[in-house]
């Protein structure tokens, strides 16, 4: 199997983390680690089930992947990520020594990757990664814009229907 035909797998298992986030209300985002061609940690958001700002898919994933390889140190494996990741994610990565990231959709908002600054690959830092942009993006980002649409639809809904129990008052 080819590297691409692997990262398409593999963003696949990360696009199902981030339907489980969505299926509790989460923002659609999910990660999964890789080594040795083996999904070691998987996880996706969860910020509004435990109201922790930290408890994002990547800090979670790579909890999870030091914990299964006894290190902090994650070399040899690649993180595989819904969206692009922000500053504090991108920070975990570098510190983690995460030598290869894959994410799907851009964050033009928060995304510290490739859209606001360049983190991973700054020769400022002591470690850099090897950045894959754009797997599967178009179904990562249809994730996110319809989460986001169903929730304004929704508050949309309730406001018209707080106007009218006010008018038949």
């Amino acid at each position: 199997m080819e590297l691409f035909e692997k990262d398409e797998l593999f963003m696949r298992e990360a696009i199902q983390e981030a339907k489980k986030a969505e299926a509790l209300g989460e923002v659609p985002i999910g990660a999964v680690i890789v080594y040795e061609n083996e999904i070691i940690a998987r996880s996706h958001n969860l910020r509004e089930s435990t109201q922790n700002a930290v408890t994002h898919a990547e800090l979670m994933v790579i909890q999870e992947a030091c914990k299964v390889l006894g290190s902090w140190r994650l070399e040899n494996t690649t993180l595989y990520v819904t969206l692009e990741p922000c500053p504090m994610c991108a920070g975990a990565i570098l510190q983690s020594r995460i030598p290869r990231v894959v994410y799907g959709a851009r964050d033009p908002k928060a995304g510290c990757v490739d859209s606001l600054y360049r983190l991973l690959n700054d020769s400022r830092f002591n470690h850099e990664c090897e950045v894959v942009e754009g797997v599967l993006a178009n179904e990562c980002g249809a994730l996110l814009t319809d989460f986001f649409r169903s929730i304004r639809e929704r508050k949309k809904e309730e406001k018209q229907k707080q106007k009218l129990m006010e008018n038949d008052k």
